[in-house]
Order: C-alpha cells, then structure tokens, then sequence
C-alpha cells in the first residue's frame, strides 16, 4: 500500500520537530579548560642557517660513535627485547580497532537462520490450527542496515581511534629510542670500567715492580722497614679496588645482557676503548623543531586528538541517529514448507532514535570527555617542559664536561712530569721510593678522572641524542610499525 499523501506533510513535520529537539541539546558549560604551551613561551629557537637541525642525524644515532660492537649490540636489542614487543602489540591493537570503528560507517549486513520446534499459545494471536498445535518453523533472511553520520560520530570516532593508533606508533618509536640509549649507555659504562681496571693493573704492575726493588733495598740495608711500608696505598689495596671494578664490570656486562634479551655467556667478550665523542648535533639552545622531532611529544600530541575527537563523539550523542534497515529472507511454519511458493518475506524502512530524558548521562559522559582533553593536555605540556628541560641539561653537561678535559689534560700531564722527575730524583738518590709511589698514585687518580670525563661525554652526547628525538620522522615511524 502506498502512503497517502496526507501523511507525508505530518511525517515530514515528525522529523523536522524531532530534528529541532536535536538542535536543543544542551552540553552548555562543558567545555575543556586547558591549552597546550605556545613554542614561544618555552625559549625554542630557530636553528642559526648552518646549524644543524635535530633533524639532521639518521634515526640509527649510535652510528655517529663509529664502534662496530656497539652497532651490533643495539641492533640485537632492537630485534629482541620484550618491551619492543610489547608496544609492538600496542600497535597491532590500536590498528584493529581503528579497522573495526571505521567499519561502523559502511553498510552493515548478517545472514541469519534459524530452525525451531514450538507449541502455539491456544490463546494467543495465531488461530486454530496453530493455536495449541506444535509445529516447526523455519527462518532464513539477510538482515542489511545503515546508519547516516549527520552530526559526525562516526567520523569522531574514527578520528580517536586513528589518533590513538598513531600515538600507539609514535610510542614504539618512543619504545626503541629509550632501549637504544639504555645500550648505548650501559655499554659506555661497561667500556669506562673496562678503562679503569686497565689503569689499576697498569699501576699494581708498577707497584709489584717497584715493591720488588724496595725489598732487595731493604734486605741490603739500603731502606728501612718504615721506608719499605711507607708507600700511600698498598698492594692489596690496588687489588681490592681491582676486583671491586671487576665486580662492576660484571654487573655491567649482565645489564647489557638483558636489554639485548640474550644470556650474559652470549656476549662477545671483547676490551675496547672509549670512542671520542661526535660533535653535538645542534646550535647552543633547543631548536624550534623539537616538538615534533621527539616522538613521545608526538604520541602525547595525538593522544590530545583523540580525546578531542572522543568528546566530538560525545557530543554527537545528544543529536538522533538517522538509519535505514531492510531484510529479505524465507519464513514457515514446517521446515519442508521453507522452499515452497509465498514463503518469502521482505522489509523496510527508517528508523530514529533520539534521546530525551536520561537523568544527565550524557552531560555527566561530556564532562568526563572534557576533562580527559585536560589531562592529554596536562601531560602534553608536562612532556613539553621536561624535554626543554633534558636537552638544555646535556647542553650545559657537554659545555661543561669539554671544558673540564681540557683542565683535566692539563693537571694529567703536569702529574705525568712530576712522575718524571721523582723517578729521575729516586735514581740520583735525591728522593725515597715513597715519593715515587706518591707521585704515581696521583698520577693514576688523573687517569681515571681523564676515563670519567671521557665516559661521561659520550653518554652526555647519547642523551641529548635521546632528548633531541633520536632522529624521528613520522614516515620511518609508520614504516617500522606496519607488519
């Protein structure tokens, strides 16, 4: 039957009334109350014209130390570790479910069938002879529906999801940046000990030596017993601090296992030495570009988006959904009657669902949103100020730490010749061998604070490398994470 076109005026004014209530939704006064910091406000600069930018180191950083082992040992971690895998799985997850929320803007449509044995009411709506008989019925239809997105939930929720997707990618990246440092760290650490050991069986070496010469003197009767004993730091005492350095270069060795996810028997056992330190890859203050060179501000950046686009959705949901469904199918009573003439059945038609009266649900669910685009921005800006704030650190660490080695080379060096002269003394007979001895000691804790600064250089340098970003871009980001 086709509709009288009475009625068409009066459903036409339905929806237009029903689509004015919309309108009238009220989520006044629910708003966020936070704003993200303005580059200005924090001291970002503009790199100088032949500055590098932190843009300008590759995304395989540690690479700028030139040590093999160390390449080899970050790329193990980076294919092992569990924490990778992990936010690996963050990834796959949040991808899926922007898969499934886009999903939701397409035509939806199931088949369904169904098979039963029931017995008919005798005093329901069916007549005799299905009143009070039992019989079997048969079901079989494809049910198809679509929802139009006038007010954009939809698209909102489609835009949390992709914005949640893209941090879940942004903080893999995030994920490998600060396992690469942890090596890269714990390997500069392994290789100061490594230094310092050397120097202290350099020293107990000379000592054994000097010891030996000392006895020979005093059995002849050139030294005393005193003069024998008198020397500033026994052998014994070089070898305790020996074997506490052997102790903490095994320590070390069992961390660097582990970020590798590999058993400590499993490293190379090798003794390298410090590699100078790269030339700091920017101008001296935090460049303008570094909001979206780190990829942990990136992924906070999205994870404000997508509690935007949440709160967007939010405030869809006080407006109707507008669909349309239909099915089509086969329907009897007695299966065998399912395939015989007149058993089809089809329908179709709108639907609108609008809400009304929720006793404030959805206002107390938009403050809700609003107040988590306050925190995604709290945490922004709280992110924001720390990475100013590292990258600054390291710069003023590096400045200070160059400046120091040179201060450093130089009492090294004067040490190294007072070390001469009490030797060139000692063998005239002007000086005792204690002199000698105190002269090497001293000489021995100037190489081990010249080892310091040098370690702490290189794992200065690989912070700001991390605090710069490690040399994040969206497209290698994207790359890696996509299976």
């Amino acid at each position: 039957m086709r509709p009288s076109p009475r009625r068409l005026p009066t459903a036409a004014l339905t929806l237009a009334a029903t689509l004015a209530l919309g309108a009238c939704a009220d989520f006044s006064g629910i708003a966020p109350q936070g704003s993200t910091l303005a580059p200005a406000t924090l001291g970002l600069q503009a790199p100088a014209p032949l500055a590098p930018s932190a843009s300008d180191f590759d995304s395989q950083w540690w690479r700028s130390f030139g040590d093999s082992a160390l390449d080899a040992l970050v790329t193990q971690a980076l294919q092992g570790n569990p924490s990778l895998q992990t936010a690996a799985a963050r990834v796959a997850r949040a991808q899926a479910l922007t898969e499934v929320v886009g999903a939701a803007d397409g035509v939806q449509s199931n088949a369904a069938a169904d098979l039963s044995r029931q017995r008919f009411s005798s005093q329901g709506m069916y007549p005799p002879p299905l009143a009070g008989g039992v019989y079997e019925t048969a079901n079989l239809q494809i049910n198809v529906g679509y929802e139009w997105d006038f007010f954009g939930k939809n698209r909102a929720a489609l835009d949390a999801a992709i914005g949640q997707n893209q941090a879940a990618i942004a903080e893999l990246q995030q994920a490998r940046l600060l396992l690469s440092t942890q090596v890269t760290r714990t390997y500069f650490a392994l290789l100061r000990l490594q230094a310092q050991k050397a120097v202290q069986q350099t020293y107990l070496a000379q000592r054994e030596q000097a010891n030996a010469i000392g006895r020979a003197r005093r059995d002849a009767g050139l030294d005393s017993q005193q003069e024998f004993l008198s020397g500033p730091i026994t052998l014994a005492e070089i070898r305790q601090q020996i074997e506490a350095l052997q102790e903490q270069i095994a320590l070390s060795r069992n961390s660097l296992a582990a970020l590798c996810a590999v058993a400590p028997s499993a490293l190379v056992q090798h003794e390298a030495h410090l590699p100078a330190a790269p030339k700091a890859p920017v101008q001296d203050g935090v460049p303008l570009d570094l909001l979206g060179r780190r990829p942990d501000i990136v992924a906070a950046r999205w994870r404000v988006e997508a509690a935007t686009s949440d709160m967007a959705q939010a405030k869809a949901q006080f407006y109707p959904n507008i669909s349309i469904g239909g099915f089509v199918g086969l329907n009897s009573v007695g299966w065998n009657n399912l395939t015989r003439g007149g058993s089809e059945q089809w329908g179709a038609g709108p639907a609108l669902r609008l809400p009304v009266f929720d006793s404030g649900r959805l206002r107390a669910q938009l403050r809700g949103k609003a107040a988590e685009v306050d925190g995604a921005i709290a945490a922004y800006n709280a992110l924001v100020f720390e990475a100013v704030r590292e990258v600054n650190e390291q710069l003023i660490s590096l400045r200070s730490i160059a400046q120091q080695e040179r201060e450093q080379q130089a009492a090294q060096a004067n040490a190294q010749s007072l070390l001469h002269i009490a030797q060139q003394r000692h063998k005239a007979g002007l000086l005792p061998q204690s002199a000698v001895i105190q002269a090497q000691n001293a000489l021995v804790v100037h190489q081990r604070q010249t080892i310091d600064l040098q370690a702490r250089a290189l794992d200065a340098h690989a912070q700001l490398l991390r605090a710069l970003g490690g040399g994040y871009s969206a497209a290698t980001a994207v790359a890696q994470a996509t299976p």
